[in-house]
This record gives structure tokens, sequence and C-alpha cells, in this order.
């Protein structure tokens, strides 16, 4: 009998709990030596020494961290076939490149080459469901390659349909559009359904036929919010003002609002979607979970693209710790005071890694490890690396010291997906030669000096300071030449 079968009973034994789950007392429970019991595609049982159905594979999970599988609400899965190309890029770049110049060069079968390889690495990394805020929908054969793409990898996912090549009224009004959702949008428990685009504040609210759609066809929106100089508070305001700001709604980064826009997505009970590194790098404005937290909004965590980023939740979480902490620091220096306990814990950061996404997409079944709930979850262990003892802090450890390589096992809707750190049924040679001709392909379109060009933005001119400290005379030519 095959170890994972499908339907047969699996059993993790022996780690160390992170059922993130509504019970706590002084901080986050955490369950040492306890076991997971799986049946089916849910989880049946969280204790210590579980009794197992005969036929149950176990896993010994001792010396190791269980915990649910990890829910990025926000990535640009498409875009991942450019992995790493745009690393020096600001957002002003970003947006030339794929908005103005290069984006409507990507057919149907470069979307699916990077839906299949971000899929495959969110997997690779514990992350169990990822929303893929899918922009790059220029046709319906486009949006077709990246829901097949999707379900041909055994995760958990949400198409968000966006078009960056058309207004939002537009693309949404098409008759072919309407027809993908019939065709596609068919309740699947393992591809749910978003509409996803920005609002960009001019006073006739041309998105409006957007929102109007999401609510007919009962699809929750998800919007790139508090983009600086993209867009800010006159899309929250015209929002609010036109009732469509809802609990389901997910606002994508958040870096550049006002108070007032904060207060309206709070008293709507909306998220806030924060892509730390992204924020940190590309210039949407400071990570605002600084910020955000005095107004209670609900925080999930999201990596937005692999064109600059690392494509998993354990950097989202570090970043998201030190941008906090960092911003609380200068703010108190600033004042004259010192920061003597940390406002912002690592237990709320795995749990926004987790709980957070689950509670954004409206997933009460999924992002905590209790009877009941769907089998998503992930074991962090790795005998071979001496960074996985001793295991004091398991949330300290999850956010700080884990990366994806100690991801040894994941399961989604009770599935063994990974095991022993190696990915199962999956084609990775395959997606490597799907990339490979999305690359090809682009260069050959774009031509090499483009190509090149387009990795390696210009770099400004640097002006130097006067130094005090340096003792001569510093106005000098031979001083200032370097």
């Amino acid at each position: 009998m095959n170890d994972f079968e499908a339907g047969r009973p699996v059993v993790l034994r022996g780690g160390t709990v992170l059922p993130m789950d509504e019970r706590q007392g002084e901080g986050r429970r955490m369950l040492p030596r306890t076991d997971v019991l799986v049946i089916g595609d849910r989880i049946a049982a969280v204790g210590p020494g579980l009794a197992a159905p005969p036929d149950a594979v176990e896993i010994d999970a001792s010396g190791g961290i269980v915990m649910p599988g990890m829910i990025d609400t926000h990535r640009h899965m498409w875009q991942t076939a450019l992995r790493g190309y745009g690393a020096d890029w600001t957002l002003t770049q970003y947006f030339v490149w794929f908005y103005l110049e290069h984006g409507k060069l990507f057919r149907p079968e470069d979307v699916h080459a990077g839906n299949t390889l971000a899929a495959i690495e969110a997997l690779d990394a514990g992350v169990t469901t990822v929303v893929d805020w899918s922009h790059g929908l220029q046709t319906v054969d486009h949006a077709d390659a990246a829901a097949d793409a999707l379900q041909s990898v055994p995760g958990r996912y949400v198409l968000a349909y966006g078009n960056l090549q058309q207004a939002p009224a537009e693309w949404t009004a098409a008759p072919e559009f309407r027809d993908f959702v019939r065709r596609r949008v068919t309740g699947d428990d393992l591809l749910g359904f978003q509409l996803a685009f920005d609002v960009l504040g001019d006073p006739a609210f041309p998105e409006k036929p957007a929102f109007e759609a999401a609510r007919e066809l009962g699809a929750a929106v998800t919007t790139h919010a508090g983009v600086w100089g993209a867009t800010g508070d006159d899309g929250i305001k015209l929002m609010y003002e036109h009732g469509f700001m809802t609990p389901g709604t997910i606002y994508v980064h958040a870096a550049s609002l006002s108070a007032d826009s904060y207060h309206r997505i709070a008293a709507t009970g909306g998220s806030i979607s924060v892509s730390t590194e992204s924020e940190q790098s590309a210039g949407q404005g400071y990570p605002p979970t600084w910020s955000i937290r005095a107004h209670g909004i609900p925080v999930s965590l999201s990596m937005d693209t692999s064109v600059w980023w690392s494509g998993d939740l354990f950097s989202a979480m570090r970043a998201t710790l030190g941008a906090d902490r960092s911003r609380e620091h200068l703010e108190a220096h600033a004042k004259g005071d010192t920061v003597t306990h940390c406002g912002l814990r690592a237990d709320q950061v795995v749990e926004w890694a987790t709980r957070g996404g689950a509670r954004a997409l409206g997933r009460d079944d999924l992002g905590s490890l209790e009877p009941g709930k769907k089998a998503d979850l992930v074991l962090i262990k790795n005998d071979l690396s001496p960074v996985s003892f001793p295991l004091l802090n398991p949330f300290g450890h999850v956010a700080f010291q884990a990366q994806r390589g100690d991801v040894h096992t994941v399961l989604v809707n009770g599935r063994v997906v990974k095991h022993e750190h190696r990915l199962l049924g999956i084609d990775l040679a395959a997606a490597r030669r799907e990339v490979e001709g999305t690359v090809e392909y682009l260069r050959s379109e774009m031509g090499e000096e483009a190509w090149e060009q387009g990795m390696n933005p210009d770099i400004p001119a640097t002006k130097l300071l006067d130094n005090p400290y340096t003792y001569t005379d510093y106005r000098s030519d031979s001083t200032h030449r370097l």
C-alpha cells in the first residue's frame, strides 16, 4: 500500500503543536508532545497519545513544530516566471515594465507557466492557500490558463481575476468574462474566486460598475489601496460613500492612508493584506502594521511578487516584525523615549500568516488546528540543521529561525503533498521547461538590449554630503575626489 494513498488516515506524532485557536491564556497556546490525527479532508483530533485507525500512516513530528498551513492573501503568481528579474526596481519601474511596455507580451501559456511554478513554490514553503492576484488576464484564454495551472497543483487557491490592460468596468462587463465565471467558478473547495482591481480616486468613480459586477456575482473584491502616488484616501472615500466597503474586502498594502481611511476600513469590517518586503522596497509607503494595529483592523500577510521578493511567508513574518519594531523605536526616539516592550510579538505575526489569512478569506474552516477544521497543516522539522534546536520559543522559532528548507511535511485538504522535504506528485522538470520557454520567448520579443535594460534600471546620481569629521579642507578637489 502506498503510504499516502488517497483517503488513508495520517497521524503526526509528538510534535509541538501551535493550534492558533481562540483558546489562549498568557500568550498564544503551545501544546508540547501532541499528536494531530487527520481523517479524510478534516482534522479528527488534537491531543497527546491519540488512538489512530489501524491503517493510519504515522509521521514522527518529535522535535518539530506542527502548525496550520500558511495563507498568502496577495501574490501575482503569473509573474513568477520572471523570478528576481526586477530585484532593483522601484514601483514606478514595475508599472512601466508591466503596465506600459511589456505586460501585454504575456501569452496564455506564459501565465500558465508562472502560475504553475508559483503554486509549486508555495506548497514547498508551507503556504497551503494563495490568493492569485491575477491582473495579467488580458483575455479569457489567459484566465483559463491561470485556472488550469492552479488546478494542476494540489494546493488551495483563490483566483482573483483582474486585467491591467483594461478598465475594470470594461472587462467585468464583457460577455466572455461572464462566460468564464459560469464555466470555471463551480464551488470547487480548492479554487475560490475574487475580483481584483484598483480604485484610482477619480471623482466620477469609473470603477463603480466593477463593484456592481462583484456584488452580482457574489464575489469579494481585493484592491491595492494606500499605494503612494497611485491609490489613496480618495478611492477609499468613494468606496465608502457608494456602499462598496464590505467585510469581505481585502485592502492590499494600505501603506499611505490617513487615519480617516483606516477608520472606514475598521468600521466596515474589511482587512488589510500587508506585503512588508514589497512596501519596504518598492515605495507604496512604510509597512503599516505599526499604525493599523491601533485601529483594530484584521491583518493578513502576503509576499506580492517573485519578480522582486521571496515567495515564502517566513520572510514575510520576519520582515513584518522588523519593520514594525523599527518604526516603534524610531517614533519613540523622536520623542526622547525608549521602547521597553515590543508592541508586536512573534505569535501575532504567526497568527497573521495563518488564521489572519483565513479570516480575510471568510474561511472559518482554515487557519487553525481544531477538530472539524480542514486538514491544511505544516510540519517544520529539520534534523540535519543546527538551527532546529533547541526549540525554546516555538513562535519565535517560526518567525525568526525557520525557513522554507525546514518544511518537512505539508498536507492540503488531508492530502500529503510534501514529505521528508520532498514534494510528492509534482513534475518540477515540466514546470522548469515551461518557464524556460516563457523566458526565451520574452527575451526574443523584447530584444536583448531591452531585456538587459529592463533588469538593470539606471543608477541615480549620487550627491556627496559635507562631512564635519573630515579634518582637512573638505571643500578642496583632492578630498572630494573618490
